[in-house]
């Protein structure tokens, strides 16, 4: 008997459940520059945002994440809150398999736009965002929503707002 290689397993997505939380929590201090948060919070990530949220395994590991919600004064936005990619998930595409498995979900039937936000510097998420507004046939439109001085103390780079849309269900 072979052993499969750890580049042709398969990695299975799905909804996010609170046992996911911790799990969450070590995959975001894995993947620099990311933003922790507090365990609680990625607690509430995986059970009150499951519906706008995704989870991949691979051979058992948590080895991508994305979470998101629909802003309330904005039934028709899916707002991408964080996105992780272990290595061991890396090189195949995953982050926007995860986007489109989101917009695809029951939960956002109504959704017709994306919005996330996005240091000047993350080239690597100005491209998955890009490249999904494309696959998509969407525009993106963005500007500085979270100024450096003023709403990060200086302490945490500006961040734009990148709206895609609007698009149709993949």
């Amino acid at each position: 008997m072979t052993e499969k290689s750890s580049e042709t397993t398969a990695i299975a997505l799905r909804k996010p459940n609170k046992d996911d939380g911790y799990r969450l929590h070590q995959l975001v201090a894995e993947c620099p520059p990311l933003d922790p948060n507090s365990i609680y919070c990625n607690l509430l990530q995986c059970s009150h945002f499951a519906e706008t949220g995704v989870a991949a395994e691979k051979e058992g590991d948590l080895v991508g994440f994305i979470s998101g919600y629909i802003p309330p004064m904005q039934p028709d936005t899916v707002f991408v809150w964080q996105v992780a990619v272990h290595e061991k998930g890396r090189g195949q595409g995953l982050a926007k398999k995860m986007l489109k498995e989101i917009v695809a979900r029951d939960a956002c039937k109504n959704v017709t736009h994306m919005e996330t936000t996005i240091t000047e510097d993350n080239e690597a998420s100005w491209a998955l965002f890009r490249s999904f507004a494309r696959d998509m046939g969407a525009e993106v439109t963005y500007h500085e929503h979270f100024e450096k001085e003023t709403h990060f103390g200086g302490q945490h780079d500006s961040e734009f707002l990148l709206r895609i849309g609007p698009f149709t269900k993949p």
